[in-house]
């Protein structure tokens, strides 16, 4: 029997790289306690201690050390291997969702990438809001989806991509567009759009928590899910939006962008999720490479148009 497997592998790299129990286990969508006895056993079945650790920090031995850029070596071959074998499979379908939460165009090229590679598996796409993406995952509609976080997933495990900064697009005439930054207190006498709880229920709490730390308590204005329609409202002077950073890319004569401070705090995250039958399976292997090589955050944008 071995003493290594793909698992043991895994975890060991998420604690190695992140050199804290916790957030490994966060990343690996499993609680602490069990990471911890897992590392533990793989020390027992190697007979070396891999990390040192105590109450104040997480650090890696001289064994650690060394097995760490094997592993990663061996994962990624792994990867590698899967992906070959995905990019030969034909006459199969990948029915793959994409969250509406971001500017659409920042798909484009993980599609197109993702289709070439599939060659001659069929590529069906569909855009939604992520909890109906999630319900068509759970209800076997689709193979896999790219939704916004957070959401619940209920049982579906989510491998995190990326974190988009919430950026404010206001009338370009307006005189905050002077500024080069805003704050959420300096839009508190404004009208502002936000969309409604059915839509996003778990970022649109997220979102409330934060606006209740910081007292933000403007006057709401349904916004149009017509993206298009909401910045010609906004270009109109009808109102301030707060989007994720992606829709910098949409420029439209009289809109303005502007970063925010609460920017961070208010990130919607980006997560790929595939059903669990699905997980580690061509063309799945190819779809999650691409998805994490290529949905790349958007680079800071703010401008007038």
């Amino acid at each position: 029997m071995r003493k290594l497997d793909t698992n043991a592998l895994q975890m060991f790299v998420a604690v190695a790289l992140s050199l804290n129990f916790r957030q490994a286990a966060e990343q690996l969508h499993m609680s602490q306690p069990p990471l911890s006895r897992a590392i533990k056993l793989l020390e027992q079945r190697l007979g070396v201690q891999l990390f040192e650790r105590d109450t104040q920090r997480v650090a890696l031995t001289a064994a650690g050390a060394d097995l760490l850029p094997r592993a990663q070596q061996i994962l990624g071959l792994l990867q590698e291997a899967e992906v070959s074998v995905a990019r030969h499979q034909a006459g199969t379908r990948l029915r793959l969702g994409l969250t509406t939460s971001v500017e659409i165009g920042m798909f484009s090229a993980f599609t197109a990438a993702l289709q070439a590679a599939l060659g001659g598996a069929a590529l069906e796409l569909s855009f939604a809001s992520s909890p109906r993406l999630v319900a068509g995952l759970r209800a076997s509609r689709l193979d896999a989806a790219v939704i916004a976080l957070p959401t619940n997933t209920y049982e579906l495990a989510v491998q995190p991509l990326l974190q988009q900064d919430m950026m404010a697009a206001l009338q370009s005439s307006h005189p905050m567009a002077r500024r080069r930054s805003l704050a959420l207190v300096d839009l508190g006498t404004e009208s502002v759009y936000w969309f409604e709880r059915a839509r996003q229920p778990a970022f649109f709490d997220h979102c409330h928590a934060i606006f209740r730390e910081h007292g933000f308590a403007p006057h709401f204005v349904r916004e149009p899910q017509d993206h298009h329609v909401l910045l010609g409202d906004v270009a109109a002077g009808r109102g301030i939006a707060l989007l994720p950073q992606s829709f910098t890319s949409l420029k439209m004569s009289g809109v303005a962008y502007r970063k925010l401070r609460e920017g961070k705090e208010l990130s919607l995250g980006l997560g790929l999720v595939m059903q669990h039958a699905s997980q580690g399976r061509a063309p799945h292997a190819l779809l999650a490479e691409l998805a994490h090589r290529l949905l790349k955050a958007p680079q800071d944008g703010e401008g007038d148009i």
